[in-house]
């Protein structure tokens, strides 16, 4: 691990970030009151892994590609799951703004708006070797993906 100012994560906090932004224009109908229920054991670890993801990865330099080797692998992979997040987007913009339309899986992944992020941050952090990126990552999984499919499951039987 070594510090200093990581262009890759920037790179991905960008491609998360601006559609989130977008999004809170552009909520499905009801979900502000999904939540009103939710679990705050999971909604204080999704606002830690928030936090420490974000700074986690702009902190670390080893996050930046330093050559061509096997490594280069994991960071690819990090990188089409976001591509995959961004497409998620797209077809959520482009749709009625649904929560099925938010919630729809993804080529078989469960809550994709969710779940991709937090697995691209999962593969940077093995490709930096940063366990404290990968701790933090976990933390946000818990949180985060939890919170989702708690969502999803309570919109579903409404």
């Amino acid at each position: 691990m070594r510090f200093g100012f990581s262009y890759v994560g920037l790179i991905f906090l960008l491609m998360l970030f601006i559609p989130n932004f977008m999004w809170t224009k552009n909520k499905p109908e009801g979900y502000d009151g999904l939540t009103k229920n939710e679990n705050r054991i999971l909604l204080a670890l999704e606002r830690v892994g928030e936090a420490a993801v974000t700074a986690l990865m702009l902190i670390f330099s080893s996050n930046d590609v330093r050559g061509v080797d096997g490594r280069l692998a994991w960071l690819a992979a990090a990188f089409v799951l976001m591509v995959l997040y961004e497409i998620f987007w797209i077809r959520y913009f482009r749709s009625e703004k649904t929560m099925k339309d938010f919630y729809g899986s993804l080529l078989g992944i469960p809550v994709p708006g969710a779940t991709l992020p937090v697995i691209a941050v999962l593969l940077v952090a093995v490709y930096g070797k940063n366990p404290y990126l990968f701790a933090a990552g976990v933390i946000l999984g818990i949180g985060h993906i939890g919170i989702h499919l708690g969502h999803r499951k309570e919109a579903a039987g409404s």
